[in-house]
Order: C-alpha cells, then sequence, then structure tokens
C-alpha cells in the first residue's frame, strides 16, 4: 500500500476505521464529510463518525468478511468531491493568561513571541470545525497559524476547566467539560460547548466556523 491509498482497519468486529491520505487539510476533511453521507446510508452501516482525516464506520451486524464493503469504500472515496458546508459562525470570547491560561508562558518560551502577538495570531483565523471527538461536544479545529504551534505537554495536566483554551501541536481546541489535557491552555471561556438538555446537545457541527473574539488579556 503506497501512501497516497486510504488506510481501513478493523476496529473489534463492530466497526473499521478508515483513514484518508495526506495531510490533514480542509479539502481533504470536506471529503470526509462527503464519504460520511454517503456511508451512513449504507444499510450495513449503524453510524458514521467522522474523525480528523477519517471515517469510523459502526456495523449493524457485524459482517462475516469486509472486503466487499472495504471495496465499496475505496471506490466511493475516489468519487467523492469536497463537501461545501454552509455552517454557522459562533464567536468566543475569551480571557487570554492570567489564571485561565497557566501554560501562556511555556508557548512564550517555545515561539518565541511575545503574549500579544501569540493573542493576536491565535485570534485572527476564522477556524473551521473538522470534526467532533475526544470527549463530547469537544471540536477538532483547523486553521491554525503554524507560528504559534507548540508541542503537547510531556506531562499531562490532570484536570482543566470546560472552557480551556488550548494549544497542542499544530491545532488549537477549547475543552467541552472538565477533564485531563496534555495541552497548553493558553485562555478561558465561558461558553457551554455541550449540555445533555440541549437538542442537540453539542453546540458545534461539523462544517461550522469559530472565531476567538480578545475579552481580555492578563498579562
Amino acid at each position: 500500500m503506497t501512501s497516497d491509498q486510504p488506510r481501513i482497519s478493523l476496529l473489534g468486529t463492530s466497526a473499521l476505521l478508515f483513514e484518508a491520505p495526506g495531510e490533514t487539510e480542509l479539502a481533504t476533511q470536506q471529503r470526509i464529510w462527503a464519504l460520511t453521507r454517503e456511508a451512513e446510508s449504507w444499510p450495513e452501516i449503524a453510524e458514521a463518525v467522522p474523525g480528523m482525516n477519517n471515517l469510523m464506520l459502526s456495523f449493524a451486524r457485524p459482517p462475516k468478511h469486509t472486503e466487499a464493503i472495504e471495496t465499496r469504500l475505496h471506490a466511493a472515496w475516489d468519487a467523492a468531491m469536497p463537501l461545501q458546508v454552509d455552517g454557522r459562525l459562533i464567536e468566543l470570547p475569551v480571557v487570554y493568561g492570567g489564571a485561565g491560561g497557566p501554560h501562556m508562558a511555556d508557548v512564550v518560551a517555545h515561539t518565541g513571541l511575545a503574549i500579544d502577538q501569540i493573542v493576536a495570531l491565535h485570534s485572527a483565523p476564522t477556524y473551521v470545525v473538522y470534526a467532533l471527538g475526544s470527549h463530547p461536544g469537544y471540536c477538532y479545529l483547523g486553521g491554525m497559524d503554524p507560528r504559534i504551534a507548540t508541542p503537547r505537554r510531556q506531562t499531562p495536566v490532570v484536570s482543566i476547566p470546560a472552557g480551556a483554551v488550548s494549544i497542542g501541536g499544530a491545532q488549537t481546541g477549547v475543552s467541552a467539560s472538565d477533564g485531563p489535557s496534555g495541552w497548553n491552555t493558553i485562555g478561558s471561556s465561558t461558553m457551554r460547548f455541550f449540555d445533555p438538555a440541549r437538542d442537540p446537545p453539542a453546540l458545534f457541527r461539523p462544517g461550522d466556523q469559530l472565531r476567538f473574539r480578545i475579552a481580555e488579556v492578563i498579562r
């Protein structure tokens, strides 16, 4: 198998994982969305869940053999065109630094940039929600400026609060609930990304857009 071909692997007996070739970028992710819409209509598929550069397919009934569905997936991927999603644009006020951004100094040390530069670069893009995952309501975002990319922490933090705005490698995200994290938290927000009483419970969907608005910078 060459690097320009998709990879398909079984997840136990109940699902399989389709991994797209190449780097994670918007056009590839849009093809993943298109493949999701196609595959979720197949009778043998109970659920199609897009991830970052991949798609998980849960079987309605575990098959004895997967060759036919793998062939069908390859053909559907070859035919898939980037799906343009008319998502919503949501603005998220963020307090950068201070107690809610305890790892800002680490991002400063790694990038060599001043706090104001990091904040300006982080808040400038309009981010696209590539996928939901990690924990309920969490958004994987595309579009962060590579100049503020910072490696994940060698020792994860036991718990960060919901609304924590963090950088992990070349990505940024916002925690939807309290929990552990290996990312560098640079700010905080009060918006609720997940509410079981809401319909749908997750605030964002793939294809939505997110802008970080500077509410305050604490140095």
